[in-house]
């Protein structure tokens, strides 16, 4: 009974290895939620929200307080100025926000330059909205962008590129020239960027992001989606935008309306609210990953396995081709019971096998879940057999 648009598309691996982790009662490194939530002041503005009646439809293009703040966030960060009521669109994380980009603006045929490996619900939206995606394949263990490859992957009937920087699962923060590259491909080639930046604040190491949209020639060809829901630890309100040129905008608003039109009504003025007064969260958030970023890739190394450390996100990267095992989904699987701690195969990311042998491990955990886990794996027999 399933329709024809969906064949192919497994389940998501996120639902199906937090399952295995709540089942084996194993430590869950693998899916990208955190253990902490954000700032109280924000989850207080929530509840008097929801106490003062504000739980009933919001305007489907969000309510204006929250589009203000977030085009205030755009001008403060990132020198973009943004019109709130033309050129900025609330989300239901930035989940619809992909979604209602690829639905809004790909037609039958339009290929998708995406890069690979990617967030799974890219694969699933451009096959529904009847795109064809042309992969970019970001290769171990340094995952750079090849310019050559991004070249050699447009063809007449391209018309877009999905970037995903910070980039999830490999945690690669694409440089400025970098980046200049896919401008200088968008531009040569008159293609729109959607650009996926929800770990836009979640750099280590003094690194930098840069939007492409800031690129010269850049902004009134990009989409720009990002969410609060990485930046301030709220993952479940699910509270995401896109913004851009008014056109490109309008368009995932003309799918977002046949979508879920409008949700969390009591949660966007707190987002409002966080996004304005609580400006240096994700900053302190970010230097408290990367020390969690640290203690997880020391002890990955540690019990054998051969870790990329990442620039950015809540992902580590190892490589387990030496452990003896034929693919990282069978590592995976066999984890709970050998080690009691459950991770993300990256295969599934891939269209090419170059993920064959990749697993993602999340850190963002409270450091007694990342060392238990730890613990766990050093006790374990990781190899194959």
């Amino acid at each position: 009974m399933l329709a024809h648009r969906l064949d192919g598309i497994p389940p998501t691996i996120f639902s199906a290895m937090s399952a295995l982790a709540v089942r084996t009662q194993s430590v869950n490194l693998g899916q990208g939620f955190p253990d902490v939530d954000g700032p109280p002041e924000v989850i207080a503005r929530a509840v008097h929200a929801l106490e003062s009646g504000l739980n009933q439809y919001a305007p489907g293009a969000g309510v204006p307080a929250l589009r203000q703040a977030i085009a205030r966030h755009q001008l403060r960060h990132y020198g973009i100025e943004l019109d709130p009521d033309s050129q900025v669109v609330v989300t239901t994380g930035c989940t619809e926000a992909i979604a209602a980009a690829l639905l809004g603006l790909v037609n039958e045929g339009d290929e998708v330059v995406v890069l690979e490996p990617y967030y799974d619900s890219y694969t699933a939206m451009i096959q529904m909205a009847g795109g064809v995606r042309r992969p970019v394949t970001l290769r171990a263990p340094h995952f750079r962008l090849d310019v050559d490859e991004l070249r050699a992957a447009v063809t007449p009937r391209t018309r877009f590129v999905l970037l995903n920087t910070p980039h999830n699962p490999t945690g690669t923060v694409l440089t400025r020239e970098e980046l200049q590259a896919v401008a200088d491909v968008a531009r040569e080639h008159d293609l729109v960027v959607i650009t996926d930046e929800v770990y836009e604040h979640l750099v280590f190491d003094d690194g930098e992001h840069v939007p492409i949209a800031t690129l010269p020639g850049m902004f009134e060809r990009t989409l720009t989606l990002s969410s609060a829901g990485k930046s301030y630890s709220f993952t479940g309100w699910k509270v995401g935008w896109a913004t851009g040129p008014a056109e490109l905008v309008s368009a995932v608003l003309a799918a977002k309306q046949w979508l879920t039109f409008t949700s969390g009504s009591p949660l966007q003025p707190a987002v409002a609210f966080a996004l304005d007064e609580e400006p240096d969260f994700p900053a302190a958030l970010a230097a408290d990953l990367q020390a969690k970023r640290d203690l997880l890739c020391a002890g990955l190394a540690d019990v054998g396995l051969d870790v990329r450390v990442p620039e950015g996100t809540y992902f580590a990267t190892t490589d387990i081709s030496h452990l003896g095992w034929d693919d990282g989904t069978a590592f995976c699987l066999a984890l709970p019971e050998r080690a009691g701690v459950v991770a993300i195969p990256t295969r599934g990311f891939y269209d090419s096998d170059a993920g064959r042998h990749l697993v993602r491990w999340a850190f963002c955990k409270e450091r007694s879940v990342i060392e238990e886990g730890l613990s766990r794996l050093a006790a374990a027999d990781l190899a194959a057999g």
